[in-house]
């Protein structure tokens, strides 16, 4: 198997227990994850060898983010240790018409601090075949944009397939601000992936399709896939289509165009959804691990989507499932009856 390099924040979460509003709550259920380290759980899953490149404080619950990782077989050598804080962050879940709500406090963690001297970079894209980053990581903290750029400098210095996740996040920065970052960063970007809202907010696209509606006719999409090709170079653009009836209640298909074929995989009517954070980055995951294996992309965006959907049914942010699974869904077995 390959190896997959990414890099960004891995955080405490604490999660109200069930669908309980934080105001209720005596208790919080404890996990860890974050964008990029959900990403490298899922392609470890997948037999990869999957390194996540972050800074944690050297104390215990800095400890604790590392063993979470350990525990699925994430190689986590070029985590560097120091700084003052984990970054937390706080999750309700919803149900039905109420929405799920995110808070954050992860201002001064030690990615947020750390510099280009914590990591080795050249040591890190060694023989590696694949690096992966999201929108969120340079939205954390100028300094952490700073050590992204050299990530990427020394990634294509060693020839390595880049992908990027989009992932604007308003509680982080402006649109303004994610542009002004973003757009100079996708020269390093192979593999684009992003919904149509992060490709408005992070690089100024909008396709015509009006999803707020459940309007997601993937014709809408060709030209801006098209355009967004032409201006980057991307090898793929990527986009997932989310049709949201309710928190608990879920479309969700993909689109790729990799300059001569625009496919758009299968459809899945997720109802009810346990968990969907993560659903993202486990379609992420899934996408590079499909790109790696079958060199199709109608292949690798079934495989994508068919794991992204299973990560909606299973809590936490990461998504605990095996390719063999995945291939099940993709190859239709849905009915979800007990295997004995």
């Amino acid at each position: 198997m390959s190896k997959v390099v990414t890099m960004g924040e891995i955080m405490l979460r604490l999660s109200s227990p069930g669908n309980t509003r934080f105001v209720q709550c005596d208790s919080f259920d404890v996990c860890y994850g974050g964008g990029e380290a959900n990403v490298a759980v899922s392609l470890a899953n997948y037999g990869h060898d999957a390194y996540f490149v972050s800074k944690v404080p050297s104390h215990e619950i800095g400890q604790c983010a590392i063993n979470a990782l350990r525990k699925f077989g994430v190689h986590t050598d070029y985590i560097a240790r120091g700084g003052k804080r984990l970054g937390i962050y706080y999750l309700e879940t919803g149900a039905s018409m109420r929405p799920s709500k995110v808070i954050y406090d992860r201002a001064g963690s030690s990615i947020a601090e750390a510099s280009i001297n914590d990591f080795n970079f050249d040591e890190v894209f060694e023989g590696a075949d694949w690096f992966h980053f999201s929108g969120i990581t340079p939205a954390i903290s100028d300094a952490s944009a700073e050590v992204l750029k050299e990530a990427l400098i020394t990634a294509k210095k060693h020839n390595v397939t880049v992908s990027c996740d989009l992932n604007f996040r308003k509680k982080l920065w402006t649109s303004e601000k994610a542009i002004s970052i973003m757009k100079p960063l996708m020269k390093y970007v192979d593999v684009c992936i992003g919904n149509e809202e992060d490709a408005a907010l992070c690089l100024g696209f909008k396709p015509d399709a009006d999803v707020e509606k459940g309007n997601t006719d993937a014709k809408g999409y060709f030209n801006i896939f098209k355009q967004m090709k032409e201006e980057f170079g991307f090898k793929y653009v990527v986009s997932t289509l989310r049709e949201s009836y309710s928190a608990t209640h879920n479309g969700w298909k993909a689109l790729i165009y990799d300059g001569n074929e625009f496919y758009e995989s299968r459809h899945y009517d997720i109802d009810p959804i346990i968990d969907r954070v993560g659903g993202g980055d486990s379609f992420a995951g899934g996408l590079i691990h499909g790109l790696l294996k079958f060199k199709d992309q109608a292949k690798a965006l079934e495989f994508a989507v068919a794991a992204s959907a299973l990560k909606h049914t299973i809590p936490t942010d990461f998504n605990m499932v095996s390719e063999d699974e995945v291939l099940a869904l993709a190859n239709g077995n849905a009915s979800g009856r007990v295997q004995r």
